[in-house]
Parts: C-alpha cells; structure tokens; sequence
C-alpha cells in the first residue's frame, strides 16, 4: 500500500514535520494550509482576504501538482478565527470551487499557528 507524498514550489513549504498531501488508494489529503508566503515569510498582520486568497491559492498548487483540480475536492475545513470573516471567506471561496460544492466545514478556533487569521485542509479524489 504504497502513500504518495506530494511537494510542489508553488505553494509554501511545509513549517515541521509533514507534508503538503498524500495520496493514497485514490485519495488526496491536504495538510493544513496556512498563509505562508511562498518564499516563507510569514506575514499574519496581512488583511484577512489577503491570507484567504494564499490559502486559496496554495491549495490549487497543490491539487494541480497532485493531478487533480477544485473538481476533485470532496471535502473542505476551514479554521477561522474571528467568524466575522466568514462571509468574506466565503464569497472567495464560492469563486474558487465554482459550479462544484464539496461537503465543508466552518470551524471557529480561538487562535492559529504564528497568528494567522486562517487555517485550510482538504481531501480530494485523484487517480490512482
């Protein structure tokens, strides 16, 4: 049972001991994914729609290095600090999957690594 791990430039390294996927038996899970900077910085004082779009943005890499697209993803959470945010998050994210509606999930969370304002993990369908 063999596990892929799936790396790619174009989103932000992982900060510890993960990966950015895996994929195994047709299945990719994304670790969490914060608003890191590609080259690493780290940058939480950045208006919350600016982290959202990265977030966004790391994850399309990642799918797209993996062999899969927003198409594929079959569930989403996201960890949000201050829900007041949601709706903003929201609109961006509607944009991001398109006509496509994955299972989802909201999870309101008093604080997140290195204080980032969001935190997003997902799991897709990829061949395999």
């Amino acid at each position: 049972m063999k596990i892929d791990l799936i790396e790619t430039s174009e989103a932000a390294l992982p900060l510890g001991h993960y990966s950015q996927a895996a994929a195994h038996r047709g299945t990719l899970y994304l670790s969490g994914i914060l608003p890191v900077a590609i080259n690493g910085d780290h940058f939480a004082n950045r208006p919350f729609d600016a982290q959202a779009e990265l977030v966004l943005a790391h994850a399309e890499a990642i799918l797209k290095k993996a062999g899969a697209s927003v198409t594929d993803i079959v569930k989403v959470s996201i960890y949000i600090t201050d829900i007041s945010n949601w709706a903003s998050f929201d609109d961006r994210y509607a944009r991001f999957v398109g006509d496509h509606k994955p299972a989802r999930a909201v999870i309101p969370v008093p604080v997140l690594h290195h204080g980032f304002d969001i935190e997003l993990e997902l799991i897709a369908a990829v061949k395999g």
